[in-house]
């Protein structure tokens, strides 16, 4: 439970347990949270209602709110909370980032702030159409501009797995962590052509965490 700026009280459980689940994963961190200044929820223009960032080992770990209910219980379905996942991604941090000992200079990273808006844009997307994401699938666009910051990177899109963080229980129901891993051009034409299936990319790749600047694989 918390309160708004009108000390109402407002029922947070299915927001706790996204958040009591990645701080088990990582304990006694002071994570980085990008939190929407107006949700659609409220009026806004931003699906989400915040994107939580956590520092791994070289890597930063971001995980969504709001595909799932974080506050009351909306929907007829007692079973899946919401659209029934969360979005997750593991990006690779360059040299420079590792060396930070404030959180302030995260939140002024535009790669981060990057990854949070293609959050926002894949959230519109569910949204509208009331298409979810599952583990083992691909999200390819077409597009040849990278998907970072400064379009530079030959990755242009994701494929998706289950995240370490698994499947919880909520009061609204159950919520799957379903991770995004960065994808190029060419392997996501591959799997498009049925070449190459998710899941041997994974493999081949034998790391879930996206680095911008790693050759391609096919």
């Amino acid at each position: 439970m918390r309160e708004n700026n009108e000390f109402e009280i407002i029922d947070t459980a299915g927001f706790d347990a996204i958040e009591n689940r990645f701080k088990k994963l990582y304990p006694k961190q002071d994570e980085l949270h990008f939190h929407t200044q107006l949700s659609s929820r409220l009026g806004g223009d931003d699906p989400l209602d915040g994107i939580s960032i956590f520092r791994g080992d070289g890597y930063y770990h971001f995980v969504t709110f709001g595909f799932s209910e974080l506050y009351e219980k909306e929907s007829d379905d007692m079973e899946y909370s919401g659209y029934g996942f969360e979005l997750t991604f593991k990006l690779k941090m360059t040299e420079e980032q590792k060396k930070r000992k404030k959180k302030d200079l995260d939140a002024k990273d535009k790669e981060l702030k990057n990854i949070c808006s293609i959050f926002q844009e894949l959230a519109r997307y569910v949204f509208e159409t009331g298409e979810i994401f599952q583990a083992n699938e691909y999200i390819w666009t077409g597009q040849k501009e990278g998907i970072d910051a400064n379009k530079k990177s030959k990755i242009t899109g994701f494929i998706t797995t289950m995240d370490i963080a698994g499947e919880i229980s909520t009061p609204n129901g159950k919520v799957q962590f379903i991770e995004l891993v960065g994808a190029t051009d060419k392997e996501l034409k591959s799997i498009d052509s049925g070449k190459l299936k998710v899941e041997e990319l994974l493999k081949k790749l034998k790391t879930d965490v996206t680095d911008y600047n790693r050759k391609e694989i096919v």
